[in-house]
């Protein structure tokens, strides 16, 4: 039976910040003797993960003592796009985003998702030289909403093909001496990815504001510099923030995220 995790060609791997695509780095490892020739790790910052994201890639690096490329967006126009930083010069403040909307002039949205595109996906290629068909990315078996989009771009998801479920990624970081230090609720890492993400549940986002009101305050930003919202069917991060001070509850609880490149 043929080892997903096994690399034979110039590969890159995307490490999105989170559990699931970090235990897919850790089985290439494994199924490679480390890391081998012409296999590049990537991990593309936004400016809006969690400040233990950071320490967590950071510590996948230390750890499994392999070298983690950080990339950031600059600009889509001259000849630098894309910066390389390290865990003490990323950016924390949104500032590769930020710059993005300024340049687009409108927020991204669940319809026109180019952020994913132009945040990770092509200062990765931009930098890899790379392929989709020489991508891995950290999707599980039992993902099947995201399944068809991945393979559709001809990335390889390694994680399906071994039938990896999300029970087994929670066992995997059960036995490991570090972790991410983000609490998951009803089986989700609350703020995986970036950390209001308009794809995330309303209920979610909103919850997200009232544990700590202040993290609206960078989206609230964004959509009143472009006149616009990321979603147009929910209340602006403006007024999702003034609705917390009255503690009320907005949205159901059943919401679905919406599908995306960016991983766990």
């Amino acid at each position: 039976m043929r080892d997903p995790f096994k690399i034979t060609e110039p590969t890159s791997i995307s490490l999105s910040g989170g559990r699931t695509s970090a235990y897919m780095l850790w089985r290439v490892l494994q199924s490679n003797g480390g890391l081998t020739d012409g296999t590049v790790i990537c991990f593309a910052n936004t400016g809006k993960e969690d400040e233990a994201t950071l320490e967590f890639v950071r510590d996948c690096s230390v750890h499994w003592n392999v070298p983690i490329t950080w990339i950031e967006f600059v600009t889509r126009s001259g000849d630098n796009k894309y910066k390389i930083v390290d865990f003490d010069t990323a950016s924390r403040n949104g500032e590769p985003f930020e710059q993005l909307i300024k340049e687009k002039k409108f927020t991204p949205n669940s319809v026109m998702r180019f952020c994913t595109e132009e945040l990770k996906i092509k200062p990765i290629k931009a930098f890899t030289q790379l392929d989709d068909d020489q991508t891995m990315v950290g999707i599980r078996a039992d993902e099947a909403h995201r399944i068809p989009k991945m393979r559709k771009r001809g990335l390889l998801v390694p994680l399906v093909e071994a039938g990896i479920v999300k029970h087994d990624i929670r066992e995997f970081w059960k036995k490991q001496p570090f972790d991410l230090k983000l609490e998951e609720r009803d089986g989700v890492t609350q703020l995986g990815n970036c950390d209001l993400c308009f794809l995330k549940p309303a209920g979610q986002i909103f919850g997200l504001i009232q544990d700590k009101p202040s993290r609206a305050v960078w989206w609230a930003k964004q959509e009143k510099a472009v006149g616009g919202t990321f979603h147009k069917d929910r209340p602006s991060y403006s007024q999702m923030m003034d609705f917390e001070k009255t503690q009320g509850k907005l949205f159901a609880a059943d919401e679905e995220a919406i599908a995306c490149f960016c991983g766990d």
